[in-house]
């Protein structure tokens, strides 16, 4: 055997020991793309506990809505405007003494035919608040008085005059009123809870609105 023949040989053998490993190392760079095609998984994962958390963050606000509506219906002291047999119902936090207050009463007087709004005095805004919210209360017609409350306050005129006479019993629920708007952890009145008739959802609005915003609101 000649030199040239010798040297094919180890050549041969040396392509084969290449092969081998080259075989070898196959499973090792498969197993590699595998776990890589794995990875967008994790993706779906992470964007399916997000949607998870989102819809549980979602429930617990609604939880939130309802029992604050829920309170608010068990107002210790309180009065009714509108359509007295209404599915629709919307309680208000409000302080005697409050313009915006007034600004929201005036809205709501054209959804009077198909919404009922209860009225909640709570003392907040100064001395002369509780004593006014219980003479609101105490009235023989707590709406009429509380439209000429309401005109007197827009017209800079300062209200009604408080009775000062009023009722301890009344005072009390004023102050109950009071306690009740702060387990809602609210800080501003007027103060709208609602359960919008179109939707189901409960929510609640801190501020005046206009009639055709109200409306939204409260979906009708």
């Amino acid at each position: 055997m000649n030199q040239a023949t010798l040297n094919r040989r180890a050549f041969a053998a040396r392509l084969a020991g290449h092969a081998v490993l080259l075989s070898a190392l196959v499973p090792v760079l498969s197993a590699c793309q595998d776990r890589s095609a794995v990875s967008p998984g994790h993706g779906a994962d992470v964007a399916s506990g997000a949607e998870s958390a989102s819809a549980e963050a979602s429930q617990a606000s609604g939880r939130a809505g309802q029992q604050a509506y829920e309170l608010a219906a068990g107002a210790p002291g309180s009065f009714s405007v509108g359509a007295l047999m209404a599915a629709h119902i919307a309680y208000v936090f409000f302080d005697p003494n409050c313009p915006h207050c007034a600004e929201l009463w005036n809205a709501s007087k054209p959804l009077a035919g198909k919404l009922k709004m209860v009225w909640i005095p709570v003392a907040l805004l100064g001395k002369t608040s509780a004593p006014l919210g219980a003479t609101l209360l105490s009235a023989p017609d707590p709406a009429a008085a509380m439209a000429e409350h309401e005109r007197s306050l827009l017209a800079r005129q300062g209200g009604i005059v408080a009775n000062t006479a009023a009722s301890g019993d009344v005072l009390a629920k004023v102050q109950a009123n009071t306690e009740l708007f702060q387990r809602l952890k609210a800080d501003s009145v007027p103060l709208i809870v609602f359960r919008n008739a179109r939707t189901g959802a409960h929510g609640q609005h801190a501020g005046s609105l206009a009639t055709a915003e109200l409306a939204a609101l409260v979906g009708v």
